[in-house]
């Protein structure tokens, strides 16, 4: 649904252009989805590195299924951005209700 907008919405820029605001959106929702459910205290240059390795990864993940492996099979690009959009709604309500239940214990 978010690839067939982006690329509806921009068809007539470049492919460069669609993997860019794809690879910007996807890269921004994995962080999030790394923040709410993965992240630990780290120092400076390993979360440096953690994020290094999380946009190398995303890029590779919006290059192989939503370009390369469509384009090759003639099939539809797999939904990655509607998963990282579940994967943040998920956490962030457990996130919330993890801090809800620890204000009430506090409480107590």
């Amino acid at each position: 649904m978010v690839y067939k907008y982006v690329i509806d919405t921009f068809s007539n820029s470049t492919v460069e252009t669609q993997f860019t605001i794809l690879f910007v959106l996807n890269t921004i929702l994995a962080i999030i989805a790394y923040k709410l459910g993965f992240a630990k205290k780290l120092p400076l240059l390993k979360s440096l590195f953690v994020y290094l390795l999380l946009i190398i990864g995303v890029g590779l993940l919006v290059f192989v299924f939503q370009f390369l492996i469509p384009a090759i099979t003639d099939s539809q690009p797999l939904p990655i951005t509607e998963s990282l959009v579940a994967i943040c709604l998920v956490l962030g309500i457990y996130r919330f209700r993890l801090h809800r239940e620890r204000k009430a214990k506090q409480t107590e």
